[in-house]
């Protein structure tokens, strides 16, 4: 069963009872007003409006109406009248008998001495004969019966019986009452009936649509949910998985693309000196190196060739495990001020005798802490020194350092006059085996891997790197690393 015919039923039923409920309040209500129990089965009887008397009251009354008409002369004996009377009082109604504009017998129980000067007047054709008077604050049903005397003087006789006014009002208004209130409960019934189909059903329906979209493989669309309720909250959880979904969808599909691009790179790499090595091997087998320096050519060819493809099998080992999140990180608070100087100083040497100047400017303070591997650190600033010297044509040949402390990092940056890079390729530089001009990375060397290790290693120190760079006026290379907590200082 759906939860739409469930929540009709369950509305249904919820009207039924309030019904039902409210007509045994009211019932209660009467049986307290009046104080019969008896008076419920004829509080609303058919015949309530042209008898306002009791079926017992209303055989009595004719009763006395047969005298009237036929022996008109006894309704003048008391005795008989005092007993038409105890029966009337044993049903809780009074007896009047009046003559003229004269009072012949009333009951003692009538609490209103001027009774006569309220009842209506003779109608001797007995038109309207039952009715309601009202005395103050009292209301008195009555059945009433005109007849001539033998001297022919009027006279009628009452059945008269005290109702409450609350029963008048309420035998008056509870059928308005109980209409509004069944159409009220019937409007209400339906109102919720939409809304709550509305929030709860349609958004359920919404969530299904989507499910089926997610399982015929279409992630494109967007659950979108109102308010702040359960459901709405489930639809944002929902949302929020579809996202990561297609985020994880999206991210696996990349990762099969980089996989080809990786493997097409792999193979492209380790085939050029593949191909050396065998042209190598395959000319010392014919006998093509016939001198000794010939020889000693082609085998030095063979280990340079060898010499790169261990050190590409070597950078891709690295590169893997750190983008895999598994090469460990061993972390120790230094002074990366010290630490850039002493590798400055030592690389001063080596680039003086390729003709590179190399200069810089570093901040030794302890502003300059930083939490990092110092190993992997070193490879970063090897494999970005390594690529300015390579890529280095222009004269005079200079490399810069620069280290300062900002507000919540250290910038270090490395910058070179080489040749610079396209604005086009900047964004790229640090994606595996990206190379701007593929001819000239095989002249220089190089496997394409050093800036997206080099990515790899500070970001693994929650840190950044990015370049600047112009075509012909040298390229920047900025790093930031988050400056560490005060403490005592470490051996640097």
């Amino acid at each position: 069963m759906s939860i739409r015919v469930r929540l009709l039923l369950s509305y249904t039923c919820i009207l039924i009872v309030t019904i039902v409920l409210f007509l045994a309040a009211a019932l209660l209500f009467v049986v307290a007003v009046t104080g019969d129990v008896r008076s419920v089965k004829d509080f609303y009887n058919i015949h309530y409006s042209v008898n306002p008397l009791s079926k017992q009251e209303e055989t009595i009354f004719l009763d006395l109406k047969y005298l009237a008409k036929n022996e008109p002369d006894s309704l003048l004996d008391k005795t008989l009248l005092d007993q038409y009377n105890y029966k009337l009082r044993a049903e809780q109604a009074e007896l009047f008998i009046r003559k003229e504009d004269e009072q012949l017998y009333s009951s003692l129980s009538v609490k209103q001495p001027d009774l006569i000067k309220y009842l209506p007047g003779y109608e001797m054709e007995n038109n309207a004969i039952r009715d309601t008077l009202q005395i103050g604050d009292h209301f008195y049903a009555y059945a009433k019966f005109d007849f001539y005397f033998p001297d022919q003087a009027k006279g009628s006789v009452l059945v008269i019986r005290e109702r409450s006014p609350f029963a008048e009002v309420v035998r008056t208004l509870l059928p308005i009452f109980l209409g509004v209130l069944f159409i009220v409960l019937l409007l209400m019934n339906m109102l919720l009936y939409y809304f709550l189909t509305r929030s709860i059903v349609k958004p359920l329906e919404l969530l299904r649509k989507s499910t089926e979209r997610i399982k015929q493989g279409n992630l494109e669309f967007e659950l979108h949910s109102e308010g702040n309720d359960e459901i709405s909250r489930l639809s944002e959880a929902f949302e929020d998985m579809r996202g990561k979904l297609k985020q994880s969808v999206e991210k696996q599909l990349q990762f099969e693309q980089n996989r080809k691009e990786l493997i097409a790179n792999i193979t492209h790499d380790l085939k050029t000196p593949i191909t050396s090595i065998k042209a190598s091997i395959e000319g010392i087998r014919d006998g093509v190196p016939d001198t000794e320096q010939k020889m000693e050519r082609y085998v030095n060819t063979i280990l340079t060739k060898a010499d790169d493809m261990d050190q590409l099998i070597d950078e891709l080992f690295l590169y893997s495990k750190l983008d895999l999140k598994q090469l460990p990180f061993t972390f120790e608070t230094i002074n990366l001020g010290h630490f850039i100087q002493d590798y400055a100083e030592d690389l001063q040497f080596d680039l003086q005798d390729q003709g590179i100047g190399l200069e810089w400017s570093i901040d030794t303070s302890s502003a300059s802490r930083v939490l990092a591997d110092r190993d992997k650190l070193k490879r970063v600033l090897v494999n970005i020194m390594d690529n300015c010297v390579k890529y280095m044509t222009s004269e005079p040949k200079r490399i810069e350092i620069t280290l300062k402390p900002e507000t919540d990092f250290i910038c270090l940056t490395i910058r070179d006059n080489g040749p610079g890079i396209s604005a086009e390729a900047v964004p790229f530089i640090f994606e595996r085996f990206f190379r701007e001009d593929l001819s000239r990375s095989r002249q220089t060397g190089g496997s394409g891997l050093g800036l997206a290790i080099s990515k790899q290693i500070i970001e693994g120190h929650d840190g950044s790197i990015h370049a600047e760079s112009m075509l012909g006026a040298g390229t920047s290379i900025i790093i930031r690393l988050p400056r560490a907590k005060q403490q005592e200082d470490s051996d640097d």
